[in-house]
């Protein structure tokens, strides 16, 4: 039996109405009667769907950190950083699928409004609300399409079986201007605060940002520069003041600007255990690497292999304060026990009981399967994960410190390095120390007008303030930086017995030397482990091809030619 191409099945795909559940995390789907779309209530209920995580694969459970130099995973490896992706890629194959799911529904959705509103059944203003609403999630789904396949088929309604077996591929400039005319349509037409019955739904700030982001990945700087700058002039949005609380907390803050919501209750969450220590319960299976580690500057401003301040002995010392927030200080409390990878630390506290207790985590002969490389995410971890094995942390998609950051990219980019550029910067710097920017003091501010130097300042903020959200591998592509990030191999500790014999007897523990580190930020562990002080687990080899993602093989096969695949699968 012939299989239809996965898109054409997904453009013409039925949808069932869901039973009556929770609007925020479990909203019920479009139906495919004719009888559908009668009424605005009937037209929300189909935006809802929208909302549902499955539309969001790639930004859930790290989807997309799991593959950048962010990640160390015991001796795995993800394809992507291995060189080895093919057409028959399943994770290019589902998110194809689903982007195309979405498109589709909203196009039905748009027909449904357009009938509404020749009917005249509807108050004006609500149709246009909603339209603006289905829109901005069109323009969505077709950004991320465009920035990881390039030119992919495009429609803008809903289409039969015969005409979707002769779509072929749009180039990314035409389908690019259409995205921004949705966008733009959001914008002007959604409210700042757009929430329904404790509903928070999209709003203009989100098209706006979600519109500076794509116009950034295309390298249109002042598309960006201008529509982050609308974002920030709706005076909407600010700097949450803890970072760290920021990523614990499960509602819309002041920050937030569109966010999925989850629930461990209504079954919308995510496994844990492989990213907790081993001490609470967890299987210390992946987290931080080496490199992010190493990313992270001193409180002076500076590199690691530059400032006096660093101590390769106590790396978590004297550094931006994100670091902490991101990684497990050795020594400290993580929801109730203290992680303590050291060989020799049999025993920590549990605070929960105010007892001491075996030390799973300590890297040494007892504890084969502790993180290899001794680090532990601290970043969004909630109590639950050790009540539960589970989180509800909500899916931020964007919020407001990556539109001051892309507003200062795109000056940068342009070359309009003003006050406003340093601004934009030290305003999210110096929230990470808990000042404000003009406590100049407090906090190592920016200061250079230098393009060159700003534009690596600006990057290295930017994995700074974004580990672990899912922005690296985007920042990666768009820079062009997967070949660099992918240069250094993944390295680790030693075994037990050599890590105890050439490191902690001798006094090395726990980085045996700094690491150095280029202009650009990226550390460099092969002296380390050409000397033997540490362990290469994995080799990395990046393919250049995989800067756009293939076509799935079997819709290229399948469309007798109309569909091409991308070069080199």
């Amino acid at each position: 039996m012939v299989r239809k191409s996965i898109y054409i099945l997904y453009i013409l795909a039925t949808l069932s109405v869901a039973s009556c559940v929770d609007l925020d995390l479990n909203p019920p789907s479009s139906a495919s009667s004719e009888n559908w779309y009668s009424d605005a209530d009937e037209i929300s209920i189909s935006i809802n769907d929208f909302y549902r995580e499955y539309l969001y694969a790639l930004e859930t459970d790290w989807w997309t950190d799991r593959r950048t130099d962010d990640w160390a995973q015991r001796e795995e490896i993800y394809e992507f950083v291995a060189g080895n992706v093919t057409s028959e890629w399943s994770a290019s194959e589902n998110f194809w699928i689903n982007s195309y799911k979405g498109i589709s529904r909203v196009n039905r959705v748009l027909e449904g409004i357009d009938a509404l509103e020749q009917a005249g059944s509807v108050p004006g203003n609500t149709l246009v609300q909603l339209r603006a609403e289905a829109l901005f999630f069109r323009a969505f789904f077709y950004s991320r399409l465009i920035n990881t396949f390039g030119d992919v088929p495009f429609y803008t309604t809903s289409i039969d079986l015969d005409e979707a077996r002769m779509t072929g591929r749009t180039d990314v400039a035409t389908i690019l201007k259409q995205v921004y005319a949705d966008f733009d349509y959001a914008a002007q037409n959604l409210p700042v605060d757009n929430s329904s019955s404790g509903f928070k739904r999209v709003g203009c700030g989100a098209a706006l940002a979600l519109k500076a982001r794509i116009a950034l990945y295309m390298d249109d700087w002042a598309t960006a520069r201008d529509a982050a700058k609308a974002c920030m002039d709706l005076d909407a949005y600010s700097l949450y003041p803890d970072y760290g609380e920021l990523f614990r907390s499960k509602q819309y803050e002041c920050e937030t600007i569109f966010m999925i919501p989850r629930s461990i209750e209504l079954g919308h969450s995510s496994a844990v255990k492989n990213f907790m220590p081993r001490t609470g319960g967890g299987n210390a299976v992946a987290q931080p690497s080496w490199e992010l580690l190493a990313a992270y500057t001193c409180t002076d401003g500076l590199p690691i292999d530059e400032s006096p301040l660093f101590n390769p002995r106590n790396p978590f010392e004297n550094r931006d304060p994100r670091c902490t927030y991101t990684i497990v200080e050795h020594g400290t409390d993580l929801n109730g026990y203290v992680f303590n990878p050291h060989p020799n630390a049999t025993k920590v506290m549990n605070y929960n009981t105010g007892k001491e207790v075996t030390n799973k985590d300590a890297r040494n002969s007892k504890n084969p399967y502790c993180a290899y490389n001794c680090m532990q995410l601290r970043k969004g971890v909630n109590p639950e994960w050790t009540e539960q094995l589970k989180t509800e942390n909500p899916i931020i998609i964007m919020r407001y410190a990556d539109v001051l950051l892309m507003y200062a990219e795109a000056k940068i980019e342009l070359d309009e390095i003003d006050q406003s550029v340093l601004d934009a910067i030290n305003d999210v710097r110096a929230r990470a120390y808990k000042v404000t920017r003009d406590q100049t003091t407090a906090y190592p501010a920016v200061t250079t007008t230098d393009q060159t130097e700003l534009r690596r300042a600006l990057r290295l903020e930017r994995r700074m303030e974004f580990a672990w959200e899912g922005r690296r591998f985007w920042d990666l592509k768009r820079w062009h930086w997967f070949e660099k990030a992918f240069a250094c191999d993944y390295y680790g500790c030693l075994t037990a017995t050599d890590l105890k014999a050439k490191i902690v007897d001798k006094g090395l523990w726990f980085w045996p030397e700094t690491p150095p580190v280029d202009e650009d930020g990226f550390p460099d562990f092969t002296p380390m482990g050409d000397k033997g002080l540490i362990q290469k687990y994995v080799d990395r080899s990046f393919d250049p091809k995989t800067y756009l993602w293939p076509i799935p093989n079997e819709d290229v096969m399948i469309s007798n030619g109309v569909l091409e695949q991308n070069d080199g699968y």
